[in-house]
């Protein structure tokens, strides 16, 4: 039998990556305890939160081991997370030896997102989606779709030189609220609201929200409230970042406002 350590390193591990993912903490929580019975470990302890992992295993034998990691919060991959689930599964079912179980890991973790291409287009297509879902018009659609195709290039930008996520968000919606600005400033018949929800949508954290109330329906209250945290400073962020704009044009005299 493999040693108490390499099981549980191979259990945090996955944990760790599930946890970068997106996948909530009741899952991320179950597939460690599940990895850990699979592979015969007693007297183990596992506690997840939405940053942080502890967990511990055979606590009253030689071999005792201990494990904390610190997990920052990171972007959602689903496709990670299933064939991470994949992976625990076939664990479970004793299908996967324990060298077997670290180059699928290995796998997981090299999986990649959706190319540029399609990420950038995309985003297009969905603010220009929501832009006529809350009563704009097609000319109002059309707007949003090229402010969404710059603003996924923007977000990438961000992302390849590591920008904070919460300055990326203030950019960002800096961003998207002064290509709104220019936008009317054509004197088309456009509608300033429409292309704003519109545009912003990408950037809303509705998944995190959601996951807070999951979180609290789980009563793990305590991530619970670091996932409410996140999402309300969020959407503060979002809120300063388009305001800003509006703001500086109405004390310069916007008259279109």
């Amino acid at each position: 039998m493999a040693h108490t350590k390499e099981i549980l390193t191979l259990a945090v591990e996955i944990a760790d990556t599930m946890l970068r993912s997106g996948a909530e903490i009741y899952r991320v929580e179950d597939s460690v305890i599940h990895i850990l019975e699979a592979y015969g470990l007693e007297d183990f302890d596992v506690y997840v939160l939405s940053n942080g992992i502890f967990a511990s295993a055979n606590e009253n034998r030689e071999d005792a081991c201990s494990m904390v990691r610190h997990v920052p919060m990171a972007a959602t991959q689903l496709n990670r997370v299933v064939a991470l689930n994949q992976l625990v599964r076939d664990i479970c079912d004793h299908k996967c030896t324990l060298p077997e179980a670290n180059l699928r890991l290995q796998k997981c973790r090299d999986l990649s997102p959706y190319s540029r291409g399609i990420t950038i287009f995309a985003c297009g297509v969905v603010c220009a989606a929501f832009s006529l879902m809350f009563g704009g018009s097609m000319l109002d659609g059309l707007f949003s779709f090229g402010i969404g195709l710059l603003e996924q290039l923007f977000l990438l930008a961000c992302k390849k030189y590591k920008v904070s996520r919460f300055l990326t968000t203030v950019y960002t919606s800096v961003i998207i609220s002064l290509l709104c600005i220019f936008s009317v400033i054509t004197r088309l018949p456009i509608h300033y609201d429409k292309l704003v929800v519109g545009a912003i949508m990408p950037i809303v954290p509705g998944i995190v929200f959601t996951t807070s109330i999951r979180d609290f329906y789980n009563e793990d209250y305590l991530s619970g409230s670091i996932h409410l945290i996140d999402a309300l400073l969020t959407a503060l962020c979002i809120a300063v970042g388009v305001s800003l704009p509006i703001l500086l044009f109405r004390y310069l005299g916007g008259f279109w406002f």
